[in-house]
């Protein structure tokens, strides 16, 4: 017999009982109309649409489509919708059990179901990375012929993990994760609705909070912690699912952490002070309290940057670097990778030399520009290059650094008011020492009172910019 999705025994004992199957597969939407999330591929005319029969056959009918997605995120949903909605034949294939040998079956049955009766088949394969190079070969004549229409799930990655020539003939639907609002939305009906727990328990507002930040946006990861921690309450007599009994159910404590609240900054502040601090196992303790708690990983990637040039500045040039990298990395792969990559950037900024010097600097500046002490800008460092500007003094006496022996031409740049003024106090931390060598030894250059550097013998003018 064809192995299908959903077998007429497994439906008919549902509709006796029920409970008989997990609350994630009750849940299931009938369909698309009730899928949450994914709105972006579920527009009038979009392939789904198409695919469960809202407009369109013949030489423009459904394509073939690959949907790639994290887990949770709805691919199987997608397909149990189809199945129902469409009066098409539905086959079901995983990449984890099936081969060759089964594909081909499934493709000589679609073809002679085809012929003999004129009803298309469509094939859901999941986990169709699982399937090596020649095993995915197989399906290319079906693909190409229309003789099954191909809806395959994947979670990884579907230009490293399936054939170029079955990805051309399909059409790839990307699956975003889940917001909290829409597991939250998914988590009360499954409460109220009568083929879900309907009204047998209650989620208090501190339980469903939990219940979102262990489910990470995964659906079914929601509903399978709601009937553990459903099936604990109505064990013991009761009609609510409390917290604790949430926490017994699902063997997870929950971390003392409002995202909206006080906790959210107590929490992000001591991680920062850590790192300042150089306690670099300080600092992932509170990193794993944040990503435990389900804070938004940019948040946390934000907050390292300004922790690179606050904290750590030229000290280590490197670590705006690395968590510039860091920031960039997680807004791709999102959790629950993100946690090493902002592991790494933690480990890095705690154990960085330190400095907070160019963050003093710079606020030192912007005080006196507050203050009033900006004055004009010397004449001879004013725009040059438009007709008139000679007349009134503008360029006049600049020295150009690239004439000079080292580049640096003894002449005043700051204006009158600020003359002579330091902002930039360079440590001898780290790699700063050696700015701090450099810094110095320019000054003096400036003024005029340090070494003049040896001229290169014949060594040729500068070219002077077109315009300054």
């Amino acid at each position: 017999m064809e192995p299908d999705l959903f077998t007429a025994a497994a439906e008919e004992r549902q509709a006796r009982d029920p409970s008989a199957s997990p609350l994630a597969v009750r849940m299931r939407p009938r369909t698309l109309d009730d899928v949450v999330g994914q709105q972006h591929l579920l527009r009038p005319g979009s392939p789904l649409r198409r695919l469960v029969g809202e407009g369109g056959g013949g030489p423009a009918g459904p394509s073939s489509v690959m949907l790639w997605g994290p887990p949770g995120t709805g691919k199987t949903t997608l397909a149990y919708v189809v199945s129902q909605a469409t009066d098409k034949r539905f086959v079901e294939l995983s990449a984890i059990t099936a081969g060759v040998k089964e594909v081909r079956a499934v493709i000589e049955s679609a073809r002679r179901s085809s012929g003999a009766y004129s009803k298309d088949t469509v094939l859901f394969l999941d986990e169709i990375h699982r399937f090596s190079k020649a095993q995915q070969d197989s399906l290319l004549p079906a693909v190409e012929n229309r003789w099954v229409t191909l809806i395959a799930a994947t979670t990884e990655n579907p230009y490293f993990s399936v054939i170029s020539p079955l990805l051309s003939r399909s059409l790839l639907l990307t699956l975003e994760a889940l917001t909290e609002d829409d597991v939250r939305s998914l988590v009360r009906r499954a409460v109220d609705e009568d083929r879900g727990l309907a009204g047998s328990v209650t989620l208090p507002p501190e339980a469903e909070a939990h219940l979102l930040r262990i489910a990470g946006g995964d659906a079914r990861r929601a509903l399978t912690a709601l009937e553990a921690g459903a099936g604990a309450a109505l064990a013991k007599g009761e009609s609510e699912v409390t917290l604790g009994t949430l926490e017994e159910a699902v063997d997870r404590a929950a971390v003392s952490y409002d995202r909206d609240g006080d906790q959210h900054y107590d929490v992000a502040s001591a991680l920062i002070k850590s790192i300042r601090g150089s306690d670099v196992d300080a600092a992932l303790h509170y990193l794993a309290r944040m990503v435990e708690a389900g804070e938004d990983p940019r948040f946390i990637a934000r907050r390292l940057m300004i922790s690179a040039s606050e904290d750590i500045g030229l000290a280590d040039p490197s670590a705006l670097q690395t968590a510039v990298a860091a920031a960039q990395a997680v807004a791709m792969i999102g959790f629950p990778e993100a946690r090493i990559t902002l592991g790494h950037a933690v480990v890095a900024l705690a154990l960085a030399p330190k400095s907070n010097a160019a963050y003093m600097a710079v606020d030192a500046a912007l005080a006196d520009v507050r203050e009033g002490l900006a004055g004009p800008v010397p004449a001879h460092l004013r725009d040059s290059h438009y007709q008139g500007s000679a007349k009134l003094g503008h360029g006049k006496g600049y020295q150009y650094p690239h004439d000079l022996p080292g580049a640096i031409a003894a002449q005043q740049y700051a204006p009158d008011a600020i003359h002579g003024k330091r902002y930039y106090e360079p440590t001898r931390y780290g790699a700063e020492a050696r700015y701090a060598e450099v810094a110095e030894r320019v000054r003096e250059r400036l003024r005029g009172t340090g070494p003049a550097p040896q001229e290169s013998p014949e060594r040729p003018g500068s070219p002077r910019p077109a315009a300054e």
